[in-house]
């Protein structure tokens, strides 16, 4: 079973470069924002909850993405594409796990 990725496991590599395989393909998304959420009086007690967010070419349709990272390694994210400019669309990945 892989590691749980953390935050800081993740704020290591804020602008790194991550390559997203397709069946056509591979594109390039940087790694952009990591943003820590702070625990509510509601939320179970040692979780912790953060979302990345990545920058990259072309809209790609919300789903589960198999991604490669030169010190992460391989990993599954479920991204959402969050909005866009003329030169990029940004995709967010929400975290909820256990410490």
């Amino acid at each position: 079973m892989a590691p749980t990725l953390t935050e800081k496991d993740f704020s290591q590599h804020l602008n790194s470069k991550f390559q997203l395989k397709l069946t056509d393909g591979v594109i390039e998304l940087q790694l952009v924002e990591v943003t820590g959420y702070a625990a509510l009086p509601t939320d179970q007690s040692g979780m912790e909850r953060f979302s990345i967010f990545f920058d990259g070419p072309g809209l790609l349709p919300q789903g589960l993405y198999h991604l490669e990272h030169e010190h992460i390694g391989q990993l599954d994210l479920f991204l959402v594409p969050v909005s866009d400019d003329q030169r990029s669309y940004r995709y967010e990945a929400v975290f909820n796990s256990f410490k």
